[in-house]
């Protein structure tokens, strides 16, 4: 069938995008789902950090690809294979999907599917290469979901069924941003019951964490470079908000602190903000050659932990349905978390809001209607 979608033509055009327009919205081809797979016309697709990463070079993939991972739609086609989800059904995209059968998918959600890990940096779906076309060249998948388009060719396991009352801006949201920054809370961090949750970093991961902390009874503290961040922190239930240099001076510190900026610096600023016996998470995805500079005696002297989370170490099935229960007990408010919403033709123009550091969550609407 024929497609509208937004292909990066290549990585690493300078900014701002919106004049060197490093995606082009026009038409593809995309083939029927083979046996294991589902056709979805995308509803809402979220615009993030890991999008914008794969624009500014900052995480090579192969081009062109169909950008957009973060998405909710409704199923219009079923592979013969799939027997647990049916035509009109809502779905959340999820940007890993797990095969259930290595090693990695039996530790729980600690670590990424292999299968799926493999999938995703060869731009191919998990049974195997790409359903897309353009000129008749075949055009790289992301993340196995390639969600900024009108309509997606995904895996099964790509995906998780909700029900209709979940409106599809929330459930686009729940795929990356509230499965990454709610897992840090729930699944890595070993928080206990009450205690104090920092953040380093309040983007949309960083603010999903703030969410669900708050929602499951934790005081939180907040760390951003940008004032309006802070703000909006204190405004959905932030106990303190500071500066980076601030939280430095004043010597705040907390059981738990969750990196969620992707830098090296926030590492550094979340270590340091780390109490003596408690656990840094680091869910922000850097530069490959980034390197963060902590003292390593520390760890030792003060029993610190260090915890890696990818997907906030969730399985998407087990988690999804969790956070909707809290959305949906009114406790869960990820609507808080849209800054805009964008037509895909302005596809551009949304990375570079991203990248000047003021926005939350975009979302790209298929309805032809932009909103401020």
């Amino acid at each position: 069938m024929r497609i509208t979608g937004a292909v990066l033509e290549e990585s690493g055009r300078p900014a701002p995008f919106g004049a060197s327009r490093p995606l082009r919205v026009g038409p593809l081809e995309l083939a029927p789902p083979g046996p294991t797979e589902l056709l979805v016309r995308i509803e809402v697709a979220g615009v993030c950090h890991s999008d914008l990463s794969v624009v500014n070079g900052d995480r090579p993939r192969p081009t062109p690809m169909l950008l957009g991972h973060e998405a909710a739609g409704v199923v219009e086609v079923v592979g013969d294979a799939v027997d647990d989800v049916a035509v009109g059904d809502r779905v959340v995209l999820t940007f890993l999907p797990r095969c259930g059968v290595c090693a990695a998918c039996a530790t729980d959600g600690r670590l990424p599917c292999e299968r799926g890990g493999a999938a995703n940096a060869a731009g191919e779906l998990l049974a195997g290469g790409s359903r897309l076309h353009r000129d008749g060249a075949s055009v790289a998948h992301h993340l196995g979901a390639s969600a900024f388009a009108d309509h997606a060719v995904v895996d099964r396991r790509s995906v998780v069924p909700v029900t209709a009352d979940v409106p599809p801006e929330v459930a686009a949201l729940l795929g990356c941003a509230v499965l990454t920054g709610g897992g840090a809370v729930l699944n890595a961090s070993g928080v206990r019951d009450g205690e104090p949750v920092l953040m380093v970093g309040l983007g949309g991961v960083g603010f999903v964490a703030l969410l669900v902390a708050k929602a499951t009874g934790h005081p939180v503290i907040a760390v951003d470079a940008v004032a309006s961040k802070r703000d909006a922190a204190l405004a959905n239930g932030a106990d303190e908000a500071w500066s980076p240099e601030e939280a430095a001076s004043t010597g705040v510190r907390a059981p738990v602190v969750i990196e969620a900026a992707g830098h090296p610096a926030a590492f550094e600023t979340a270590f340091a903000a780390t109490a003596p016996g408690g656990t840094t998470v680091t869910v922000g995805l850097p530069r490959a050659d980034a390197v963060s500079r902590i003292p390593p005696l520390t760890l030792t002297a003060e029993a610190r932990t260090v915890v890696g989370s990818y997907l906030g170490s969730s399985v998407p099935a087990r988690d999804v349905p969790r956070y909707v229960d809290l959305w949906r007990d009114g406790r869960l408010p990820v609507e808080r978390l849209v800054s805009g919403r964008v037509p895909l033709a302005r596809v551009n123009e949304a990375m570079d809001a991203l990248a000047g550091g003021g926005a939350l969550r975009q979302l790209i609407v298929f309805d032809g209607e932009e909103q401020g």
